[in-house]
């Protein structure tokens, strides 16, 4: 499979191993993180550079961890994800919505609610990332960045078969399309940020753009 430029992209690009309903698999809590220590900390300073201090924030697919940098200022830190528990023992949540966004893709906020949007390691779950990436630009303040970062690892059976046939380079620019193709996005930039160390860790790749103005 090759990413088409053709519009909209094929049906099965989305397809799935597992096409169940999510909530199921979602239904039992899982209090670990996804990527290792050093990942987690580059996610942290990525963060740290791109949102500005005393943000409205919105954590999209929220779970047991956010990943902000210790101290942060934030204003109020929102999750929308699909456990309750999770998001309950989350330290950086003030508030949480459970909400399927491959049910419904169409975001519960109003226009230009927050000041950043953080999507953290699951932007290879969505099956409409075209029409949320679209939501996220409307509940974005005008400047406001969309913060996308993910590294290699995955649920195969719920990530998206596109995504799968990908390499890591592919991926990110995959999401810049899923970006583009959503529209109101401006300076969208694509970044392999994986930390130089003399022993593995897991990659982190980022993609980001801002709200245009309008």
């Amino acid at each position: 499979m090759t990413i088409s430029e053709q519009k909209p992209f094929p049906d099965e690009f989305f397809q799935r191993v597992d096409e169940n309903d999510d909530a199921l698999f979602y239904a039992a809590p899982r209090f670990v993180v996804h990527i290792d220590d050093e990942a987690i900390n580059t996610v942290g300073r990525i963060i740290d550079e791109a949102v500005a201090p005393d943000s409205r924030i919105l954590d999209l697919m929220s779970s047991w961890r956010t990943h902000l940098p210790a101290g942060f200022p934030k204003l109020e830190v929102v999750g929308l994800g699909m456990n309750a528990q999770e998001m309950e023992d989350n330290p950086d949540l003030d508030d949480y919505v459970i909400h399927d966004l491959n049910q419904n893709p169409n975001l519960p906020y109003e226009d230009e609610s927050f000041d950043a949007v953080l999507l953290t390691v699951s932007v290879q779950y969505l099956t409409q990332p075209v029409e949320v990436f679209r939501e996220v630009a409307r509940v974005l303040i005008e400047g406001g960045p969309f913060v996308i970062t993910f590294s290699n690892r995955m649920f195969a059976n719920k990530a998206v078969r596109v995504w799968q046939a990908c390499n890591d380079q592919q991926r990110m620019e995959l999401v810049k399309m899923y970006l583009e193709r959503a529209g109101g996005f401006t300076g969208i930039t694509t970044q392999d940020r994986t930390p130089k160390l003399s022993r593995y860790t897991d990659p982190v790749f980022l993609v980001m753009g801002r709200k245009v103005a309008l």
